[in-house]
């Protein structure tokens, strides 16, 4: 079984307590369908298990299929530059079959984050190496392919459907489930 080779930390992208009793790591890719369904699921996620689940996002932009997919997580990683990673995160996966720059400055309007400075992140070499550095974490841990999970560090691998996600957290201490 594969395990996560770059281990959580600030750096990442966390909803929740790293301390929580589950911490789920996803690598995805905001153009990917699989991805799009996988994001409703995670929303499902944390609002059974709440402060039992924390949430780490890495980015894995599949470039060759998804031709949006590193314009739409450069745009995530600008916003993150400013404290709203999470609102960018949910907006481009919630109008992932619009992804373009009118839906990237349109959002910028709406974080009221400046559209100017999105030009000058989309050509920003430190937002590609942040991009490229999920991007490697992933492949050393056995990412081929998104959305990829890791419970607590372990690869899973849903065999039927993302739904399996939930025993999968049960099994690993999140049973401390809200009703």
């Amino acid at each position: 079984m594969n395990m996560l080779s770059v281990p959580v930390s600030a750096d990442d992208h966390v909803q929740g307590e790293l301390t929580a009793p589950v911490v789920l790591v996803e690598y995805a890719d905001y153009q990917c369908p699989y991805c799009g369904e996988a994001f409703s699921l995670v929303q499902r996620l944390q609002q059974r298990f709440g402060d039992s689940l924390c949430v780490v996002f890495r980015n894995f932009p599949l470039v060759q299929s998804h031709p949006q997919a590193l314009p739409a997580a450069i745009t995530a990683e600008y916003a993150a530059s400013h404290g709203k990673f999470w609102e960018a995160h949910d907006a481009l996966f919630r109008n992932q079959q619009q992804l373009g720059e009118l839906v990237y400055r349109e959002l910028m309007r709406e974080l009221g984050l400046p559209e100017d400075g999105l030009a000058a992140a989309m050509d920003n070499p430190a937002n590609l190496q942040r991009i490229q550095r999920d991007v490697e974490s992933g492949m050393r841990s056995g990412v081929s392919g998104t959305p990829a999970f890791f419970i607590n560090g372990r690869m899973f691998q849903p065999q039927r459907s993302f739904e399996e996600l939930y025993d999968a957290i049960v099994e690993a201490g999140g049973n401390q489930a809200t009703r």
